[in-house]
């Protein structure tokens, strides 16, 4: 029952902070400077996440080739910036992730 009072107030938390900035998004604008910043915002958070996902590992920081999501990402990353399509860049980053995997997998 506890669980479902958290799960309610979060929720409601969620909700109120949204709807009060949407509610008076029309009473004022933003400058321009501000708004060049915040399309930086999503990068910057992806970024966040992926980074400690890819490069930590067992506890520890892995930078070697035994780290298939490290050889993932650098596959994702080479062919995002050669591409520029979003597809592709995830399709052969996992490839590229599952297939270093599977080598490692057959080597030890």
């Amino acid at each position: 029952m506890n669980e479902l009072f958290l799960i309610a107030g979060m929720a409601i938390a969620t909700f109120t902070i949204r709807y009060v900035m949407f509610a008076a998004s029309h009473r004022f604008t933003l400058p321009p400077t501000l708004l060049r910043a915040l399309r930086y915002v999503p990068p910057v958070v992806l970024t966040a996440i992926v980074v400690p996902e890819v490069l930590l590992s067992e506890g520890g920081l892995q930078l070697s080739f035994g780290n298939a999501r490290l050889v993932g990402a650098i596959a994702a990353i080479a062919v995002g910036t050669g591409t520029q399509n979003l597809l592709l860049t995830i399709v052969l980053g996992m490839a590229a992730f599952f297939g270093w995997q599977a080598v490692l997998t057959w080597l030890v």
